[in-house]
């Protein structure tokens, strides 16, 4: 335990915790030196704080009213406003995300990506598709009969895959999946992909697909990553044979410039296909292994110095001629890390990461669950009628009075009834597809909700960077909520206020010299001599003009702005001009001219009313608001500051 120590100065009394001293008082409330420097520097991350007294002491000025305004929304209970509740709500959800996992673990599942992509696999699998409420078990039966065939020898491998295979992407190549590292497939295949020798066939595995067998054909080093450019010459397939014959021979051409010494880009420009990179000479991404076609893939890591160039290579997308820019070996692993710790936040094996610590949250906060009573309330869930007016149909009231307990956790029971009503708003009351599956999935999702939510709120107590985030937030919204309502907000509806306030200054709000009136802008000369003409009379107003004159046939023949201009801003037009007449025309490019029609010149500077200068008056009463609320803050929050705990910041 601290022991705590108090001192007197001048100012008061301040209380010591340790390194806590307190570094000011306003009202009844303390601030910390330690948590005004976390603050000071953390505003300062992008530069090496200044701990000047100067800038300290304005620093602590600012902080010091925000903690008021702080203060006072604590005191106005803003943080129970339903807006503003909501908000914090999505954000220590979104927040959480970050740290309802195991940290250990994804640390160990980030390094076993990095080892395994040392390694390229070259896999081919078998699969036997399972849909979400399809016959898991016949599917099960069925892959158990196709690996017993595969391991008899009776079949090859890959014949059993062309035979038998659900995936149509690689069942006609006899299930050949090419080769790929850590982090480019799903995570079970990945995984037995890696634990599986060469030359050998896997087990029978599950993923999301259905069940799997695979084997690996082939291992290798990592061969980093390549940067290469293309010229793409496209196969016109519709032409079949012909097609095919055509591109070759546009490829041999292109290539036989090449050797004669015409340059790339100039090629890229002039023959490729690929749209994607035909403006940048040709240069396409870095890109590692599993990312292109093998052929494509293969020819591109096979190019030993930058510059090489290989080709033609015949592709499903037609001929290629590629040359090398780069070759970039794996990087190490602390340059990845962040990198690799993102894609596997991202990847299904996050999914380990977070089980292991829910597991860890139910285990610390006395988690136990009654099988009993779930069975209870599933098997009810079951007769809920297939067809007639209320298939699939339930109703929460229905199971209003199942109350007993599902599961406890921190205390509290978790009631057969809260489980529907979960169900009930997750379904929107329709358990559409195999009603057990549904129910069960429910389940699972309704105890991750009540884990997460429970763990949620704890982690304010626990964590001590996620509670600090929180509080910022917590401040940062309320504080705006309480600006919004003093000064911004107020300002605007508070018309009496900002009258008053504008009769005190509108000397302030003047036109400079300038008019009042319309611009026209004719698009052409018969626009302009149409409408010209009705200018010139006088009798016409600004809509009339612009009807007539923009037709059906002429829509955009006239353009008209109206207002009040300065001559210091609108330089068109001059005092004297207007003055004289009140008409002025501009010839323009192409027919087009602009014509401007003063109704009132001022020679000299005329006051604004209020709605003309009501953006300036507002902002000001803005000021004006917050400045007298500022000093509010500062008589109801009086601030007193231990010099001596200031004073030992300035370096």
């Amino acid at each position: 335990m601290r022991k705590l120590v108090s001192t007197c100065i001048a100012a008061g009394a301040f209380a010591v915790a340790g390194h806590a001293q307190t570094l000011f008082t306003y009202g009844p409330n303390s601030v910390s030196k330690d948590e005004f420097l976390r603050v000071y520097k953390k505003n300062s991350i992008n530069k090496k704080p200044d701990m000047s007294e100067k800038e300290l002491r304005s620093y602590l000025d600012l902080y010091t009213l925000f903690r008021m305004k702080v203060a006072e929304a604590d005191k106005q209970h803003l943080d129970t406003v339903a807006s503003i509740d909501r908000e914090l709500t999505n954000y220590r959800k979104q927040l959480a995300k970050n740290y309802l996992t195991d940290e250990q673990i994804t640390n160990k599942l980030v390094r076993e990506a990095y080892d395994r992509m040392k390694e390229d696999v070259r896999v081919s699998h078998i699969l036997v598709s399972c849909p979400p409420g399809s016959d898991t078990l016949l599917a099960r039966k069925k892959m158990d009969s196709i690996a017993t065939v595969v391991a008899s020898g009776k079949q090859s491998f890959e014949a059993m895959a062309a035979q038998f295979s659900d995936d149509k992407g690689s069942k006609d190549h006899g299930g050949d999946l090419g080769y790929f590292t850590a982090l480019q497939v799903i995570y079970p295949l990945e995984n037995m992909a890696y634990t599986t020798p060469k030359g050998k066939v896997s087990g029978v595995f599950r993923t999301q697909f259905g069940y799997h067998i695979l084997k690996v054909t082939d291992r290798r080093p990592n061969k980093g990553e390549v940067k290469v450019a293309q010229i793409m010459i496209q196969i016109m397939k519709a032409k079949g044979d012909e097609g095919v014959a055509e591109a070759r021979k546009r490829a041999d051409s292109v290539m036989a410039m090449l050797k004669a010494g015409t340059p790339f880009y100039t090629l890229v420009e002039k023959y490729s296909d690929d749209k994607y990179t035909v403006n940048d000479s040709g240069v396409m991404k870095p890109f590692g292994v599993g990312k292109m076609v093998p052929e494509f893939e293969d020819a591109a890591f096979g190019i030993k110095k930058p510059g090489e160039i290989a080709g033609p290579v015949r592709t499903e997308y037609g001929f290629h001629i590629i040359k090398l820019i780069a070759k970039t070996p794996l990087q190490p692993y602390d340059s990845m890390h962040t990198q690799l710790k993102r894609k596997v936040d991202n990847d299904s094996r996050a999914q380990m990461a977070r089980d292991i610590y829910y597991d860890k949250v139910k285990a610390k906060n006395g988690f136990k669950e009654y099988p009993e009573n779930f069975t209870e309330v599933f098997n009810k869930l079951q007769t809920t009628p297939d067809t007639g007016v209320d298939a699939k149909s339930i109703k929460a009231e229905d199971y209003r009075n199942m109350n007993k307990t599902l599961f406890t956790l921190g205390g509290k029971n978790y009631l057969q009834s809260d489980f529907v009503a979960f169900l009930y708003n997750l379904t929107r009351g329709k358990l559409n597809g195999p009603k057990n599956a549904v129910v069960r999935d429910a389940y699972n999702l309704y105890m991750t909700n009540v884990v997460t939510d429970f763990q949620e709120h704890k982690l304010v107590d626990e964590n001590p960077e996620f509670k600090t985030l929180m509080a910022e937030y917590r401040d940062g919204i309320m504080l705006f909520e309480l600006m919004d309502r003093n000064v911004w907000s107020k300002a605007s509806k508070d018309t009496v206020g900002l009258k008053a306030f504008f009769e005190t200054r509108k000397g302030k709000y003047m036109w400079e010299p300038g008019f009042e009136g319309a611009v026209y802008k004719f698009k052409d000369k018969a626009s302009f001599d149409a409408g010209m003409e009705m200018i010139k009379t006088g009798k016409y107003t600004e809509d009339s003009i612009a009807k007539a004159v923009n037709t059906a046939a002429r829509p955009d023949g006239v353009s008209i702005q109206r207002g009040h201009y300065e001559f210091s801003r609108y330089k068109d037009a001059t005092l004297a001009e207007l003055s004289a007449n009140k008409i002025k025309v501009i010839p323009g490019e192409n027919g087009a001219t602009t014509v401007v029609v003063a109704k009132q010149v001022y020679s000299a500077p005329t006051a604004k009313t209020l709605d003309e200068a009501r953006g300036y008056v507002v902002a000001e009463y803005q000021d004006h608001l917050e400045k007298q609320w500022n000093e509010k803050m500062r008589s109801d929050y009086p601030v007193k500051v231990n010099e001596q705990v200031f004073k030992s910041m300035v370096k």
